[in-house]
């Protein structure tokens, strides 16, 4: 089983992809994880591609973000499921507040080593407007618009607990 988790920041997608990962167990690759080096620096693009790139030679995987750099289109074209986080902005914001709350200081385990939690206004303007342009909607769409049979959006957090519900069945 291979499953991507795209979708906006704060939405829940490491959160969703760890779930996945323990309950198929099978390998999770959190992107953030990749792209980002100790100290919030970004890692070298050839690395993270090959990073990327050790995941998607196994059987089976969850991977979670977007960057479209590291086999965005493989990704999508090789996963047996895609699940688009699609959360309104206020929803991301709240989750990713409380996430600072939790981890303040600390590097969480999705990210790379050396990367505490932060919240700064920089990103606060990514969750509520930058990240989720028109340009970045069409983009995300447009990957998926060739694969809607394997597509499932989640709206709120009521849908992927509605998802998470089914699997268990």
């Amino acid at each position: 089983m291979k499953v991507a988790v795209i979708g906006y920041s704060g939405a829940g997608k490491s959160t969703l992809a760890r779930a996945l990962g323990e309950r198929y167990g099978i390998p999770v690759l959190h992107l953030d994880g990749v792209h980002h080096a100790p100290g919030w620096q970004i890692r070298d693009r050839a690395e993270a591609r090959r990073l990327v790139l050790d995941v998607l030679e196994e059987p089976s995987w969850v991977i979670d973000g977007n960057y479209t750099g590291l086999f965005y289109e493989r990704r999508i074209a090789e996963a047996d499921q895609i699940l688009f986080l699609d959360l309104p902005r206020l929803s991301c914001l709240t989750r990713v507040v409380r996430r600072f709350l939790r981890y303040r200081g600390r590097t969480r385990e999705d990210m790379a080593e050396g990367c505490p939690e932060k919240l700064d206004l920089e990103f606060v303007r990514w969750i509520l407007w930058d990240g989720r342009g028109r340009q970045k909607k069409r983009w995300l769409e447009a990957g998926l618009a060739r694969r809607l049979d394997k597509v499932t959006v989640l709206k709120s957090q009521r849908q992927i607990d509605r998802y998470w519900e089914e699997l268990s069945c």
